[in-house]
């Protein structure tokens, strides 16, 4: 019994470490997640019936998208070189269910609070990990690998 304590502690510790070690991208490294992304888990929560997603375009340092309930748009400002956050707009549409309300919530919580963009991969999928000091929001590629503002001159 206290063996199998040792070695799940031993485990959770060189994953946690393994996490820990993924560089957070910088303002610099922005356009290497242009696209959209859609919101699959929040805060160990399966949150993909929600539909929540979000639009990176780097160059112009803004994101968009809808975070379950409402559209939402900002531009970005950077704190330090890897942390990010901006006051987001957004329409007043009433959120359908609780489980809306709740991905509404914490999505507008953590760009306001100022977050991190690291590449992961999470349950076999490659894609993103928007955290913040309160939320861990995990993001998967939709299909295009371009920002629209990207065509634009």
């Amino acid at each position: 019994m206290f063996t199998h304590k040792i070695v799940l502690n031993t485990l959770f510790l060189v994953l946690l470490g393994t996490q820990l070690m993924v560089a957070s991208l910088t303002k610099k490294d922005l356009s290497e997640v242009n696209g959209s992304w859609q919101l699959r888990v929040l805060d160990s929560h399966d949150v993909r019936r929600q539909r929540a997603n979000i639009d990176f375009h780097g160059k112009q340092m803004i994101i968009n998208g809808f975070d379950g309930c409402n559209r939402i748009s900002a531009h970005l400002k950077t704190q330090g070189n890897t942390v990010f956050y901006a006051k987001l707009h957004s329409s007043h549409m009433a959120c359908r269910t609780s489980a809306h309300r709740y991905v509404s919530k914490r999505v507008k919580q953590t760009v306001k609070e100022g977050f991190t963009i690291t590449k992961t991969k999470r349950y076999g999928i490659d894609g993103i990990t928007v955290r913040s000091k309160h939320h861990d929001l995990f993001f998967k590629k939709m299909g295009g690998t371009d920002s629209i503002f990207d065509s634009l001159k």
